[in-house]
């Protein structure tokens, strides 16, 4: 493994995050900013100012980027589940929901929102070091994160490392393109 530093992102790393969430959410984030975009701007422009700002849960003050040599080269966002998570909100689009319903049943969990690494990067213990990192946000009930069920590399991954699949839910798709037919949660305890 090259050498690695994880660093709390600041505003200045926006850039680099917004296609790594897009890439973690297989094209899902893209098409959601899309609909959720002022009239007249862009995807992109939607998520660089979510990211940028600090209230949203891609805010980059809930990232944290790893560094090698060859500069920034994967990116993690996590946050803790409640023990008693709030009611969904009836107004949450419909291809967020299972993911929503999925992180309801870790209550108690630090939950792995985004991680992802840049494609000529993988391969090079990046995935797992951030993982690794990610362990110092545990709670009381563990990890959990939730991934397609058609990425297998990232599945792979995961189980390595501890998890273990705990439920599934189908995607909702409502246009977006993706080969994934479920959502699965998997937790470390």
């Amino acid at each position: 493994m090259p050498d690695l530093k994880i660093r709390r992102a600041d505003r200045e790393d926006a850039q680099f995050l917004v296609p790594l969430i897009d890439r973690a959410t297989e094209g899902l984030a893209k098409q959601m900013w899309a609909e959720l975009a002022a009239p007249g701007q862009d995807a992109w422009g939607f998520a660089l100012d979510r990211v940028q700002g600090e209230e949203a849960g891609i805010s980059y003050t809930k990232a944290w980027v790893a560094e090698t040599d060859a500069g920034r080269s994967g990116c993690l966002i996590t946050h803790g589940i409640p023990d008693h998570p709030e009611k969904i909100d009836d107004a949450t689009p419909a291809a967020f929901r299972p993911l929503l319903e999925l992180e309801h049943e870790a209550p108690g969990t630090g939950y792995i929102f985004v991680l992802s690494t840049l494609a000529d990067q993988r391969g090079q213990g990046i995935g797992s070091a951030l993982l690794g990192f990610a362990e110092q946000f545990r709670g009381p009930n563990g990890m959990s994160l939730v991934v397609a069920d058609n990425n297998t590399r990232a599945r792979a991954l995961y189980e390595r490392m501890g998890y273990r699949a705990n439920a599934t839910r189908a995607m909702v798709k409502n246009g977006w393109q993706s080969d994934g037919t479920r959502w699965v949660l998997m937790i470390k305890e």
